[in-house]
């Protein structure tokens, strides 16, 4: 056996390992820096920190909690590598705020994120779940697509500068 295929086989049970270790946690106070830090480094590198960005990163329990929505981390051992929220926008529930340590990305934690939320949002029995998006963000997008989001159009007045998708995922 080559040496390229014996590497190709320790990786692929090392990333086979690290997701099953993956473990999706709730909300802690304690956790709330790594819930801006892990946003706003994705916002920096793509865009920039709209007002509404900061207001919801900077207070998770006054803008996703206390109004009924849900911040879920996913932890590797004892680090904090990804997050992801469903903000409760009174007549729907966004799935928002979602990003992954740049060190942990392609090993499909964005993948474990979205899919805990959709079977979360199953089990409290809703009726879909909507998002919004830029379509420069090819691999989100297609990970949106993968699980059954469909674009739908975006209103004139929506709550972030640079989206320009809207996407609604049916749960019925």
């Amino acid at each position: 056996m080559s040496n390229s295929i014996k590497k190709e086989k320790i990786s692929n049970r090392m990333m086979n390992h690290l997701k099953q270790e993956i473990e999706i946690i709730p909300f802690e106070d304690k956790y709330s820096k790594y819930f801006y830090d892990l946003n706003a480094e994705w916002l920096k590198k793509y865009f920039y920190i709209e007002s509404y960005d900061e207001k919801v990163l900077s207070n998770p329990r006054e803008f996703v909690l206390n109004p009924g929505g849900f911040i879920f981390f996913a932890k590797f051992n004892s680090e904090i590598v990804g997050v992801i929220s469903l903000i409760n926008q009174k007549t729907y529930f966004e799935l928002s705020k979602m990003a992954v340590s740049p060190k942990y990305q392609g090993l499909k934690i964005g993948q474990k994120l979205i899919d805990f939320c959709i079977e979360f949002a199953k089990n409290k029995q809703w009726k879909s779940i909507t998002l919004y998006s830029h379509r420069s963000l090819k691999a989100a997008i297609n990970l949106y697509k993968k699980v059954g989001f469909k674009e739908i159009e975006v209103e004139k007045d929506v709550h972030y500068k640079r989206a320009d998708i809207k996407m609604l995922l049916d749960l019925n």
